[in-house]
């Protein structure tokens, strides 16, 4: 192994740039639905070789810098090219609208995100020595990348490295502890430690290091497996959860002249006997998914009054919709809002919860792009007047019969800690969305792995209804209590779990991560002056 990673520190130019774009290509496997998480190692070792690479022969300090995060951006490139190339199913869906702006979709969205590798990169080589403490750096940098690129210009965190262990049951317990970006510096230092093995300076780096990876991979696999208890969580008493997956195709036949077949397909499939022979009568809550109706239901009354048909009294409907406010004095229309709406038995809607965090260019068009996408003749690509507006605040949705709830709608799954808002912690996490946009295709098994992933750090079951999969229902250990798969038409009857005392990363996650981010960083600085006195 030692020619070949002597032969990635010093390749230069084209060589270089395409060594890195393939180790981030390779990473991608490690995210779902493949999950092989070796993967990762087989992406991160390289990029230390790389980095290694880049102090020798280069300018000091600025040119090492500069060489690093260009390697940075490549490898970022490379992964997200693997990762999200599934995002141009979504141009294809009127294509005859979006398809010629498919390339900028599949690798215009990489190249940008992949500025942030960039930085993570050049930071990490700003704290770089040739001994075992640059797998710190290289933790310490690529945790502050991922988390800057799900928080910055309105965040995007998806498959975020620690996703690697978030998807298995035993390894994604860790984030009941310290979250997603925790479980992300766990997983880019033991994927990064197999390097050493062939570039270690003494035997004890060169299998210590290594073989703590291993053993930590190893205690966080064990602690994962404790946690878990035998036995099934109880139900919450009087609930009798029936989520509906239409397998509605996002194309032409989703639009308002198809109204009334749409909504004799939802009654429909939630009208049909369940697996175990149940029917909806016994259900107290049927959950549709995102974006249900192409149409306004509140202002439907024929709808309504058919919803009503399917209810008993006593239960409710909750259901993705489009809304609309009344315009303002002088606005030609009033304000759309992606929401949720709660509807009982007499086809009343009780309550609403409109989208906070909207999908930049799907949704909404962002102000200060506005004028040049419609100067060209793009728009976003929900077909609503000027986009969806977000809501101003997070708030619970009351439900009757459930316990509090956190609402999401698609997306808002994906990001950590923001879920549940300032106010009281809910009792349940109800995600939304509609993934046909995407096909059979990763994505949708990416999406609904982070959204798994918010019960365990919440310690909260969730509730999910997706238009054509994954739709679940999953307790606050991330235990999958039953699915519908992905591009299936059906059912799922199911009591909800209940939910479990506050973890340690809701009660203290974002504090005890930004501690240990900042003692890596002045460890790393005292080790850096350390090494430059002893050679001085």
């Amino acid at each position: 192994m030692m020619p070949i990673a002597d032969r990635v520190a010093l390749a230069r130019g084209w060589r270089r740039w395409l060594a890195g774009f393939a180790a981030g290509a390779v990473g991608a496997l490690a995210m779902p639905p493949f999950g092989f998480i070796p993967a990762l190692a087989l992406s991160l070792s390289p990029a230390i070789w790389l980095l290694d690479g880049t102090g020798k022969g280069e300018a000091r300090r600025w040119g090492s810098l500069k060489a690093a995060a260009i390697i940075g951006w490549f490898w970022g490139f490379g992964y997200f090219v693997a990762g999200l190339w599934w995002l141009g199913a979504a141009f294809l869906v009127e294509a005859d609208q979006f398809a010629w702006a498919l390339p900028f979709g599949v690798l215009g969205l990489p190249a940008l995100l992949a500025f942030f590798p960039a930085f993570g990169f050049a930071l990490a080589r700003l704290l770089w020595t040739p001994d075992s403490w640059r797998i710190l750096a290289f933790a310490l940098g690529l945790t502050v990348s991922e988390i800057l690129r799900g928080h910055l210009f309105t965040g995007f965190p998806w498959n975020t490295l620690g996703m690697a262990l978030g998807q298995n049951l035993w390894l994604m317990q860790t984030a009941s502890v310290v979250g997603l970006y925790g479980l992300t510096f766990l997983a880019v230092g033991m994927a990064a430690a197999p390097a050493l093995l062939v570039t270690g300076r003494t035997r004890l780096e060169r299998w210590a290091v290594p073989g703590s990876a291993l053993a930590l991979l190893a205690g966080l696999a064990a602690f994962g497996a404790w946690r878990l208890p035998a036995q099934p969580l109880p139900s919450v008493e009087n609930v009798r959860l029936r989520i509906m997956q239409p397998n509605l195709p996002q194309d032409a036949k989703f639009n308002p002249r198809n109204r009334d077949a749409i909504m004799r397909r939802y009654l429909t499939v939630s009208a049909s006997p369940g697996r175990n022979g149940s029917g909806h009568e016994e259900a107290t809550h049927i959950v549709w998914p995102e974006s249900a109706f192409p149409f306004l239901l509140h202002r439907d009354p024929g709808s309504l009054a058919q919803i009503a048909t399917l209810l008993r009294p006593g239960s409710v409907l909750i259901t993705g919709a489009a809304r609309m406010d009344p315009p303002l004095p002088g606005e030609a229309v009033g304000k759309f809002f992606n929401a949720i709406q709660v509807i009982d038995h007499q086809g009343t809607i009780t309550a609403t919860y409109d989208k906070v965090h909207l999908v930049p260019f799907g949704e909404y068009v962002p102000k200060f792009l506005d004028a040049l996408i419609r100067a060209v003749g793009l728009r976003q690509f929900v077909h609503i007047p000027g986009g969806f507006e977000p809501s101003a605040m997070r708030t619970a949705l009351a439900v009757p019969g459930l316990p509090p709830v956190a609402a999401t709608i698609c997306y808002e799954a994906i990001f950590p800690g923001e879920i549940l808002g300032d106010g009281p912690r809910p009792d349940v996490i109800l995600n939304v969305t509609n993934d046909g946009w995407f096909g059979i295709t990763p994505g949708p098994y990416q999406h609904f792995a982070q959204a798994r992933l918010r019960a365990v750090e919440e310690g909260l079951p969730l509730v999910r209804a997706a238009n054509t999969g994954i739709s679940a229902v999953i307790d606050p250990y991330g235990r999958i209590q039953d699915s519908v798969p992905l591009g299936v038409e059906g059912i799922l009857d199911s009591a909800l779990p209940i939910s479990i005392a506050a973890t340690t990363y809701r009660e203290f996650g974002r504090f005890s991560l930004t501690a240990t981010l900042m003692i890596c960083l002045m460890a790393l600085i005292a080790h850096r002056r350390l090494q430059s006195s002893k050679l001085s």
